[in-house]
């Protein structure tokens, strides 16, 4: 079982104020080719693992954004890390 959820909000600074849909666009797909469990969420992302693997995963969203034009960028990040085990669904099944 996984030992954490983090949640990520990324925010590139983007050249000349251009949308940043197509930067988070790539963030996810970041996200999608880690193999981690993840559920995008209208302002941010969550993401289920083991914690060092998750900040990994963030590290290289920061990374891609400088490689593909951002010249900095904000990673608003919320971390829930539970050493016996957590998931997504035990915190939000009696809501479904």
């Amino acid at each position: 079982m996984s030992n954490s959820l983090v949640n990520i909000q990324i925010i590139p600074k983007t050249k000349d104020g251009e949308s940043v849909i197509p930067y988070v666009d790539e963030a996810i797909k970041i996200i999608d080719e880690s193999g981690v469990k993840y559920e995008v969420h209208p302002l941010e992302t969550t993401m289920e693992g083991e914690l060092k693997e998750l900040f990994a995963v963030i590290q290289k969203m920061n990374e891609r954004m400088i490689e593909i034009g951002s010249p900095n960028v904000i990673s608003q990040i919320k971390v829930l890390y539970q050493p016996e085990g957590i998931t997504m669904s035990q915190l939000t099944e009696k809501y479904r």
